[in-house]
């Protein structure tokens, strides 16, 4: 079967996005040395074992190709790496808009404080755990929709590589642990990766019980960034929007209120008590 059918080759690129200029340039280039290698789309399509379609599509810029697609494109039009090294070019392209621009954030921040109340942290997801939460979005996402998301998601992750090492703190709500998306096995494993991450000297997180009877968090998700030029920052996200807080006074809001939900939920130790038994009872 073509990878056209299953959408395992290109992301489809949102239109708004201005990184399609990107795109339709590797697009251009692709088409370029696919004729002067004397292929049509079809013989082209035939010997990378994709359909004709989805090479029309990635060659006028529709879609995003994988860097699999380029390096195989590399080989079987004799490119000597030219194709290949492309891949540097279409990386950030593959990731949407907004999650390129929280992770260039995230790259920035000396220390990061962030409080959810659905689901984990995106930089606390497992791979499995992440997929889970966006196939359940509803209008459904398209597989395609869901690797791109995902693959974003799990590249954020390099926050966790870095040297030296940002502060990094998190809240979590009870049910977050109890919450079993994607089903029960999922959630155990997140749990066992949740624990090992705050293993690590620079993590700390902490659970709220729902039995709390004091919460300052009410308002909804929090995140608060610490830039290495000395500036703070905020990030809210709600259903379609999201927001960069930049506003010295919203930020001190933000930053009162963390701080008081910190306060509020269980200490680091507590928590990973807390975080043991209920992957014992997952």
């Amino acid at each position: 079967m073509s990878a056209e059918g299953t959408d395992e080759s290109s992301w489809a690129l949102d239109p708004e996005d201005e990184s399609g200029a990107v795109v339709a340039a590797v697009g251009r280039q692709l088409k370029m040395w696919r004729e002067a290698a004397g292929l049509d789309r079809s013989a082209f399509a035939e010997r990378m074992g994709y359909g004709a379609d989805l090479t029309r599509k990635i060659e006028s810029g529709i879609r995003i190709p994988r860097p699999e697609f380029l390096d195989k494109a590399d080989a079987v039009l004799g490119a000597g790496g030219k194709i290949a090294a492309m891949k540097v070019d279409v990386e950030k392209a593959r990731y949407p808009k907004k999650v390129r621009d929280l992770a260039k954030l995230e790259s920035q921040a000396v220390e990061l404080g962030a409080y959810g109340n659905h689901n984990f942290h995106g930089l606390l997801q497992t791979e499995e755990y992440a997929r889970a939460l966006y196939e359940i979005r509803r209008p459904a996402f398209s597989s395609d929709e869901v690797e791109r998301h995902v693959s974003a998601r799990m590249a954020r992750q390099r926050m966790f590589e870095r040297q030296p090492a940002p502060a990094l703190t998190f809240v979590l709500e009870q049910v977050v642990l109890e919450r079993r998306l994607g089903g029960q096995g999922v959630l155990r494993r997140q749990l066992e990766h949740l624990l090992d991450i705050s293993s690590l000297r620079n993590v700390e997180v902490q659970v709220m019980p729902t039995a709390c009877e004091d919460h300052a968090g009410m308002g909804g998700q929090i995140q608060v960034l610490k830039l290495m030029d000395g500036s703070t920052v905020g990030y809210v996200e709600a259903q379609l929007l999201s927001r960069l807080v930049t506003d010295a006074k919203e930020i001190q809001i933000l930053e009162l209120r963390y701080g008081i939900i910190r306060s509020q939920a269980l200490s680091p130790r507590e928590s990973r008590t807390f975080i043991e038994k209920a992957l014992g009872e997952t």
